[in-house]
């Protein structure tokens, strides 16, 4: 079984977060790590893999830093890497994603095509299911059990107040959600075997996509980060005084009532 797997670099959750003077993201000095939603996905190709047999190749886009993320996923277990890399690409919205992800796995053999529900740095969960759409192909969102036979995959999926079940036909795009599985921590073996993995990197130009009209269709005019949080405020006197306060602060001051 031929199985791809889409990941994404993306800030540390404990990073502290600054901005620039233009109002970007100041990326310099924070911590990058692989999607942690994606660390699900890898660990399902890799489980499907042991279980089939057949190859993981990881497909990714990004700059000089990339190829850490990568490098994770080939110390977990991965076969190989697909980078897309130019220029052309710094700080692609949704759609640019989806298009550029769509060509590239277009020139790879796949039965499966697995990610993380979501990015933790933009939290969009657009991008699975574009690139679904623009490789022709069902998709799934939010899985949480999976098994494959004869072709097809039964996905158990979050909703709105519990789970359904769904039946698709291979290829297909499955975005893992948490509680699909318990992601395996490299081993020392695997983060040796890691460095003499196979990493493809590929311009748009490679993937068949003109970079002199390729741009973006979502403009973001700015970043701001939201207001500190003021400290709490005590009430003092007695029981009833206090909630008489405490009511007219609700209801005066903070509008909450």
């Amino acid at each position: 079984m031929n199985i791809v797997v889409c990941v994404k670099q993306t800030f540390d959750t404990e990073a502290k977060i600054v901005l620039d003077g233009s109002g970007n993201i100041d990326g310099s000095a924070v911590k990058l790590v692989i999607n942690p939603y994606d660390e699900y996905a890898i660990e399902e190709a890799l489980k499907l893999k042991e279980k089939f047999g057949g190859d993981v190749t990881l497909v990714s886009m990004g700059g000089e830093r990339a190829p850490e993320a990568l490098k994770t996923g080939f110390a977990m277990g991965a076969d190989r890497g697909v980078l897309v890399t130019d220029p052309a690409l710094e700080d692609p919205d949704e759609w640019a994603c989806a298009e550029v992800l769509a060509k590239a796995i277009s020139q790879i053999p796949y039965d499966i095509i697995l990610t993380g529900r979501v990015a933790i740095d933009d939290g969009s969960g657009q991008v699975a299911v574009r690139m679904a759409d623009a490789l022709g192909v069902p998709s799934v969102s939010c899985i949480v059990e999976l098994s494959v036979e004869d072709g097809k995959a039964v996905a158990r999926r979050e909703i709105d107040g519990g789970t359904e079940l769904v039946e698709v036909c291979l290829p297909a795009v499955l975005t893992a959600q948490k509680g699909l599985n318990i992601p395996r921590l490299p081993s020392m073996a695997g983060i040796m075997k890691a460095k003499n993995k196979e990493l493809k990197k590929l311009s748009l130009a490679d993937v068949g996509i003109d970079a002199s009209g390729f741009s973006r269709k979502m403009s973001v005019p700015k970043l701001s980060l939201p207001n500190p949080r003021k400290g709490g405020k005590t009430v003092p006197g007695e029981p009833a005084e206090a909630a008489k306060e405490l009511a007219r602060l609700l209801r005066e001051e903070a509008k909450a009532i």
